[in-house]
């Protein structure tokens, strides 16, 4: 099988790969304990939660897409 039978390219799967680890502390980053009917937990509206966590899953979802339409430059370029 010749490399140009794959759809992406090392460097797209690397991207990829860097996108969903972003996502993922993103998520990891968004949990935590949440408020009971016993006891309210004021940490449930941190900024962290809130701002930063969304914020990071964005980029790493904006990030993934990118890998997906990123084209790799050939090193040779046959001219015809």
């Amino acid at each position: 099988m010749d490399k140009k039978d794959f759809a992406f390219g090392r460097m797209n799967f690397i991207l990829l790969a860097a996108g969903m680890l972003v996502v993922i502390i993103g998520f990891v980053l968004m949990g935590g304990d949440g408020s009971s009917a016993d006891a309210y937990n004021p940490d449930i509206f941190s900024a962290r939660r809130i701002k930063v966590a969304p914020l990071l899953c964005l980029l790493g979802f904006v990030s993934m897409i990118y890998a997906v339409v990123h084209k790799p430059k050939d090193k040779k370029e046959v001219v015809e």
